[in-house]
């Protein structure tokens, strides 16, 4: 399996994940399919926001990322807002989660160039994820974490 960008075909399958992702570890708010396919279709349209990746096993998809770009004064860079991650659970445990943000952190995932640091927001109760994040080196209170690179 592999992080690529995603393309148009991809769209209903991420809407699908994202809402199994809402359902799963719901945030604040609730996220609707239209919610989704706006994400996808602005991402596309305007490709220096970010971008929506998807894990990729010869065409099956086991999970998705939107990467958002954030330029930072104080970090003196651009950093990659890691928005979104999920991976099935038929896919979990085999490492996908480590190999796209050490890809991202080393300038060679399916971001352009190097960020200075990557971030992301992950709900208290996600101890999978918060230890999975952690153990990745992202350091930070609440929900909101963050990585030099």
């Amino acid at each position: 399996m592999t992080w690529r960008t995603a393309t148009p075909a991809d769209d209903r399958a991420i809407v699908a994940m994202g809402l199994a992702l809402n359902a799963e570890d719901a945030g604040q708010d609730r996220v609707a399919p239209a919610q989704i396919e706006r994400t996808l279709t602005e991402l596309r349209a305007a490709p220096w926001r970010g971008r929506a990746v998807v894990l990729d096993d010869g065409g099956e998809l086991g999970g998705y990322a939107f990467l958002i770009s954030f330029w930072s004064n104080e970090l003196g860079g651009e950093l990659c807002t890691i928005d979104e991650l999920y991976v099935a659970p038929a896919a979990r445990g085999r490492g996908h989660g480590t190999a796209l943000v050490e890809a991202l952190a080393a300038g060679t995932g399916p971001w352009p160039g190097r960020p200075v640091a990557l971030t992301l927001e992950v709900t208290p109760d996600n101890r999978r994820a918060m230890a999975l994040y952690e153990r990745l080196g992202f350091r930070g209170k609440n929900r909101g974490m963050r990585r030099r690179v």
